[in-house]
């Protein structure tokens, strides 16, 4: 299967792609889509549904995983993050691409093993479950490839309690 992990943004969209296979994941290519600062809001959405499909259509991913808006402090920003969110789910409708979506802490227990992980565990145990020499970048890209692995090790995981179940 191969996932395109996305961490939304309206400013830098971070993306990873695995292929999996099994319980053993690949990284295939991972990187950002970057709206130029000063640009309307709506230009930057356009810009970012261009990209997405253009990634889409050059990759062939067969699901999207992408992290549930997290509000911390900054609602301003929140909201620009959840109009890019709702470009990026529209372009995986349009694309015909199942989306499936992680909360934070689901993305920290599946790579790490625990939920309330620091930024810097889930982007170590990303690179070393992937045998990666170096964690992505930039940032963004991490986050994205961890959010693919957290589906990869999640529909893998649902998938095994699938089999046991019917057994």
């Amino acid at each position: 299967m191969r996932i395109l992990g996305i961490d939304p943004g309206y400013a830098i969209v971070g993306f990873g792609l695995l292929d999996t296979q099994g319980s053993r994941q690949q990284l295939v290519a991972c990187g950002a889509i970057n709206t130029p600062a000063g640009v309307r809001l709506p230009a930057r959405l356009w810009q970012i549904a261009r990209d997405l499909e253009e990634l889409i259509d050059q990759f062939h991913p067969e699901v999207l995983a992408i992290e549930e808006l997290f509000f911390n402090q900054n609602v301003t920003t929140g909201i620009g993050v959840a109009q890019a969110r709702g470009v990026i789910l529209m372009t995986a409708e349009k694309c015909g691409l199942p989306v499936v979506e992680y909360n934070p802490s689901q993305v920290k227990q599946a790579v790490v093993g625990y939920g309330k992980a620091e930024k810097r565990q889930v982007m170590e145990m990303t690179r070393k479950l992937l045998r990666l020499s170096s964690v992505p970048k930039p940032d963004d890209a991490a986050d994205a490839v961890a959010i693919a692995l957290c589906h990869a090790r999640s529909s893998t995981s649902l998938l095994s309690g699938r089999l046991t179940n019917l057994s």
